[in-house]
């Protein structure tokens, strides 16, 4: 009896939660494209979420199956013309075609329009992220904190720059702060990299250089993170915890706010993979994501949401990145196409394609290895 209450709890702890946060966001991706693709002439076959044998589906009155499959990792939208969900190009068999149906093809539409359909997935993605952001900032405020140090750790890189207690941090690198979670994100992203705070203290200005310590810490969960440390601490007192709270616009732009420092954050840790100031392991799978949606849910709707607006914005991202089969990947081709006036050729194509899976299957594997390091470790 306690296995099967273990089981229950397995499913709808994390396993629901997870389809929930991830069938929104690839439904959002995948309806990118359709209403694009529509909007531009071209026929739309088949609208999935998820792959593999079907679950349950319709076919509407313009003759698209939409459909839910076995497998929730992902959907697509299957165009007129297209030989497979990835959107490659039936080149074989479209000399078949009349006139009128050539025009409907993905292939036959113009390169503009091709373009835009593309990249619309990604858009919706990251409008999907701003939305949710804009809602819980203005519904349930957004928590801020004056940026003043109430405590500095003894030996820690602001100990040796010399900060003191209640210093106002004014700047980093010529960038305004605002809030002690501006100082936060900057620096968290910066392990090992030398930096220059701008401090103000009883009146004067000061520059204090130093270099945030590569610092692995567990969250409440037990999730264990790397990230660059300084060394310093607010209080409820010294920062004067409260929650700002924004009218529909201001909520708007706060979204756009949030979202764009997820994009730069994913940028920095990329940078510091390169460079070796960061580890491999933090590349999460779908185990990871499952994991967080289930931790997640024990705080609250408001907490599932937020992690499905930073996952939407990292897949919107992901997908824009130059890889074959990606989103990033076709619109690399046109980009192609543009400046030499004509498509690149299908045998290129091809190669690149299987270049462009194997490296994202290759990814996926890595990912797949760290969730489950994670969980064993």
């Amino acid at each position: 009896m306690a296995y099967l209450a273990d089981v229950l709890h397995f499913i709808l702890g994390y396993i629901v939660p997870f389809l929930l946060v991830l069938t929104l966001i690839v439904f959002v991706h995948e309806m990118g494209h359709y209403l694009v693709g529509r909007w531009s002439g071209i026929r739309i076959l088949a609208f999935s979420v998820g792959f593999g044998p079907e679950l349950l589906g319709y076919t509407d009155k313009r003759g698209t199956r939409w459909k839910v499959c076995a497998i929730p990792l992902g959907g697509y939208v299957k165009f007129f013309g297209d030989e497979d969900p990835a959107s490659v190009p039936d080149y074989s068999r479209l000399d078949q075609y009349s006139t009128e149906d050539r025009g409907r093809t993905f292939l036959g539409a113009k390169l503009w329009k091709r373009a835009a359909t593309v990249a619309a997935g990604p858009i919706a993605n990251f409008i999907l992220a701003i939305a949710i952001f804009a809602v819980l900032f203005a519904i349930y405020g957004k928590p801020v904190a004056d940026p003043v140090v109430a405590e500095v750790k003894e030996n820690s890189a602001a100990a040796q720059a010399g900060v003191l207690p209640g210093d106002l941090l004014v700047s980093i690198d010529g960038t305004p702060v605002t809030t002690f979670d501006d100082v936060r994100r900057y620096v968290s992203v910066r392990p090992e990299t030398p930096i220059t705070i701008q401090i103000k203290r009883k009146g004067e200005l000061l520059d204090l250089p130093m270099v945030p310590e590569r610092t692995e810490i567990t969250d409440q969960f037990g999730n264990k993170m790397e990230l660059g440390i300084i060394g310093i601490l607010t209080n409820q007192e010294t920062g004067n915890f409260r929650l700002q709270h924004f009218g529909p616009i201001e909520a708007v732009g706060q979204g756009v706010i949030e979202s764009w420092h997820i994009v730069t954050g994913t940028f920095n840790y990329l940078a510091n993979l390169v460079t070796g100031r960061m580890k491999a392991d933090q590349l999460g799978g779908p185990i990871r994501v499952a994991q967080a949606s289930g931790q997640m849910a024990t705080i609250g709707v408001a907490a599932v949401l937020q992690l499905a607006a930073v996952l939407s914005v990292s897949i919107g991202l992901l997908n824009l990145m130059p890889v074959p089969v990606l989103d990033g990947g076709h619109l690399m081709f046109y980009a192609v196409e543009a400046i030499r006036g004509k498509p690149v050729g299908p045998g290129a194509q091809d190669i690149a394609f299987r270049i462009g899976f194997a490296m994202v299957l290759m990814l996926m594997v890595f990912a797949t290895w760290n969730d489950i390091s994670s969980l064993l470790g």
